[in-house]
């Protein structure tokens, strides 16, 4: 049986639609709030219909040196155009988009992972460090 982590499926997000983009400072100040977006699609648009879309992203900040990350956000996406109709007929849709202010004294790693209820979790990281 594989373990989780080696279920998470990772690619270059200009190529991957599934993969989550981190936009984050490279550089924040220590103790001051830094705004970390984190999306799916950036650069290939990922579908969000209610047969193919993504459910959720998650964010967490391991800081260097530390044995364990911190999860500092999750956000569910619960519209894909579903209704009593039936799928896609409705005019509701959320976008797989989420934000989150953090802060922190220690440099270390954002990651982020997506599910997308086709293609499976997928996830990406990004340093930062503190000045």
């Amino acid at each position: 049986m594989p373990d989780l982590k080696d279920l998470f499926q990772s690619a270059d997000w200009k190529a991957e639609k599934h993969v989550p983009v981190i936009t984050a400072p490279e550089k924040i100040k220590k103790g001051e709030f830094c705004r970390v977006l984190a999306s799916v699609g950036k650069e290939i648009a990922h579908p969000n219909k209610t047969e193919h879309h993504i459910r959720w992203i998650a964010v967490f900040f391991h800081p260097r040196g530390e044995k364990f990350p911190y999860q500092i956000a999750r956000t569910e996406f619960q519209s894909h155009g579903e209704s009593v109709q039936g799928p896609d007929t409705s005019s509701v849709y959320t976008h797989h988009e989420m934000s989150v202010s953090f802060k922190t004294d220690k440099p270390g790693t954002i990651y982020a992972s997506s599910y997308c209820n086709i293609h499976g979790l997928w996830q990406s990281a990004k340093e930062i460090e503190v000045e």
